[in-house]
């Protein structure tokens, strides 16, 4: 059901000039119930009508045929505006709903093609911290809601397990380091003595040559090197893993920068033959002035390769391994112009599918205003955030819930789904400065919030008995949604039919928090409904089962949103 097509359907002889589908995307929903559920501005027909808004609107409404999803039209102040018939909403939104499940919202957009999403990618012997959070949360729920509109998303680690910070970490292992510490404390002493090699190189810069001459052997297979190397990668996935297993965040692949250091030699040849390298200052560039950006580094002086040369080994890698129709790389802002840049060079070298490359960027995270570093050891560990987060929650269930059964089980999916929504809840463009106080504040628009509605519908629905349980399996036009005429019912009604279109923004934007505030949206009209409506103490057999069927759909709808961003939906909280 799409009741802007019906009505653009209803519309289209009239106004010959637009296509169904043009004429589709120009009505709106009115601000103020009062105004219709629907409303065409004819102020955007008038030039080729040549007639005035308030005409076209009178012609809309005197010739608009009877049909029975709509009731009254009016013709005002230049706007055609229409009431949908209650019933018939009623009907169908809860139909749709009901007999959908698990999939309502969905759709198949996408039709098994398939989408990359880069996301996540830590560095390899750094703490897992706040600052990475953002992107693991914002990427996964980019891949469920890919997934949900038909798509085939392929979800993939590109883990910073490369590059000179390894030469930096070898020395600083060499200098400091201690087999056994590194074994029992893992990736907290890893960044322990890198943060003490940076220090040290604050008063020896010649460390930073020596490191740098270390890269060069890992990358020309010295196997000391190669043998550090792997050694802190296997410690660093551990530990990963337990972070990705605690949020909920599976990937199709774990390849890293170095799986594409073999593959860079062939990129290098590519681009020579297509006339695009140059030689500046012993670098090789590709150059891009002509585009205002300044040049791609594609390997430095010392012949050791940089980020530019590797992502452009990966894009070409996975166009060939998925034939992606989207490859979306989820990162902080900062790293933009880097993105603009080997995308560039991806066109250059004449690949149509450049288009096909996109940057998703999201605010930077900073401490109390600071930016974070790991080399200061200015961050906040993931593990602990989200340990206070499941410890505030067990508290307050232990307060409020004493006798819940799983309790620990309870409090780790509303804690972690505490924080995984606080991330989401805001634009992901926004910067975010770090408070423990608001990450930790569960009051509000929050995701408990919508957790503990979802929980409440539930417990309507436990309650309900058998006696309506068939109500659920009724055909809706079974049902008696003459009950649900009423302001509250029709509100949440509304709410659940825009489900499908918040979701299908949230794919086209990118941007996860259209979900997250639509969950809000949906869980306010809900309280709001099951405070001013009775639904269990009712004596009227066929208006309790009215309102059931609109709990239900409730339940069934908030479920799926929550899973699309990452949440579990507890039955009790």
């Amino acid at each position: 059901m799409d009741v802007k097509q019906l009505l653009a359907d209803q519309l289209a002889a009239q106004v010959p000039s637009l296509s169904v589908a043009e004429l589709a995307d120009l009505i709106e929903y009115p601000p103020n119930p009062q105004m219709g559920d629907l409303s065409l501005p004819c102020f955007k027909l008038s030039k080729q009508l040549r007639k005035s808004p308030q005409v076209i609107a009178e012609e809309l409404k005197s010739s608009f045929q009877a049909h029975p999803a709509f009731g009254e039209a009016q013709a005002v102040a230049g706007y055609f505006n229409i009431f949908l018939d209650r019933s018939w909403f009623a009907a169908e939104v809860l139909k749709e709903v009901l007999e959908k499940r698990e999939r309502y919202g969905s759709q198949n957009i996408g039709q098994g093609r398939n989408v990359v999403i880069d996301f996540s990618s830590p560095n390899i012997a750094k703490t897992f911290h706040i600052g990475h959070l953002r992107s693991t949360v914002i990427g996964n729920a980019l891949y469920k809601i890919f997934e949900f509109l038909g798509y085939n998303s392929v979800g993939v680690n590109h883990l910073g397990d490369w590059g000179t910070q390894f030469g930096k970490l070898i020395v600083a292992y060499k200098m400091f380091g201690d087999k056994a510490a590194v074994e029992a404390e893992g990736i907290s002493e890893l960044q322990r003595i890198y943060v003490k090699f940076h220090d040290e190189a604050d008063a020896r810069p010649e460390l930073e040559d020596e490191a740098r001459a270390w890269f060069v052997k890992l990358e020309q297979g010295d196997q000391e090197a190669q043998e550090l190397w792997r050694w802190f990668v296997d410690i660093s996935l551990k530990e990963f893993e337990k972070m990705y297993d605690l949020l909920g965040v599976k990937f199709d692949s774990y390849r890293g920068e170095s799986f594409y250091v073999d593959k860079v030699p062939a990129v290098i040849e590519e681009l020579t033959e297509k006339k695009l390298l140059e030689e500046d200052e012993g670098a090789t560039i590709v150059r891009l002035d002509a585009f205002d950006m300044p040049p791609v580094l594609i390997f430095k002086k010392d012949g050791s390769t940089l980020y530019h040369t590797r992502d452009i080994a990966a894009a070409l890698f996975r166009k060939k391994e998925y034939d992606f129709e989207k490859c979306v790389y989820v990162t902080d802002a900062g790293q933009s112009l880097h993105f603009k840049q080997w995308f560039k060079v991806i066109e250059l070298m004449g690949y149509e599918w450049a288009s096909q490359l996109q940057h998703v960027p999201f605010g930077k995270v900073s401490l109390e205003g600071a930016k974070l570093s790991t080399r200061k050891g200015n961050v906040i560990h993931l593990e602990e955030l989200l340990g206070k987060a499941i410890e505030k929650t067990r508290e307050i269930i232990e307060q409020k819930n004493p006798s819940m059964p799983n309790k620990d089980e309870v409090a780790r999916k509303v804690g972690v789904g505490a924080i995984i929504f606080n991330d989401l809840s805001n634009n992901r463009i926004k910067d975010i400065v770090f408070s423990w106080e608001e990450a930790l504040n569960f009051e509000g628009e929050t995701g408990p919030y919508v957790q503990y509605t979802h929980a409440r519908a539930s417990r309507v629905l436990r309650k309900s008995n058998d006696d309506v349980s068939d109500a659920f399996d009724l055909a809706a036009d079974q049902l008696h949604t003459e009950h649900l005429h009423n302001p509250e019912a029709q509100a949440v009604l509304k709410e659940l039919y825009l489900f499908k279109e918040r979701v299908e923004q949230a794919m086209h934007k990118l941007e996860p928090s259209i979900v997250s505030r639509y969950l809000v949206d949906l869980a306010q009209r809900f309280n709001h409904f099951y405070h001013e409506c009775p639904i269990l103490k009712v004596e009227d057999a066929s208006l309790r089962a009215a309102r059931l069927a609109i709990v239900k759909a409730v339940q069934i709808t908030l479920r799926n949103g929550l899973a699309l961003i990452g949440l579990d939906a507890p039955e009790e909280v």
